[in-house]
């Protein structure tokens, strides 16, 4: 998970995979034309992405196709959002709870 954060870090790194969301299956070619910095540049990012496996290749031919890769940005979901998200849950329901019973005389005052 370290590989998938220090990837993420990075700015430029974020914009390729946002790139790739909209567009999946790019040539350096392709992703190069949306950037402003060198051909090598982007290479050198796609391989920080590669190997922190949020970038799969295929090869078609000649050309390197690069594809966005969600799973392990399923995996830090799931690790670091998901634990949070069930007590944010839990005291969503828990208040929504509360305002109902609350609501609940109010109601059978108005209708006495």
């Amino acid at each position: 998970m370290t590989d998938v954060f220090q990837a993420l870090a990075d700015p430029t790194r974020r914009q390729l995979l946002d790139q790739l969301f909209a567009n999946n299956g790019q040539s350096l070619t392709e992703l190069c034309q949306q950037s402003a910095i060198s051909r090598q540049a982007v290479a050198k990012h796609l391989v920080v992405l590669e190997k922190a496996n949020l970038v799969s290749i295929y090869w078609q031919g000649r050309n390197k196709l690069h594809y966005l890769n969600p799973v392990p940005l399923a995996d830090i979901v799931q690790r670091w959002v998901g634990k949070f998200e069930d007590a944010r849950l839990a005291a969503l329901t828990s208040f929504k709870d509360q305002i109902e019973l609350d609501a609940k005389p109010k109601q059978e005052k108005k209708r006495a």
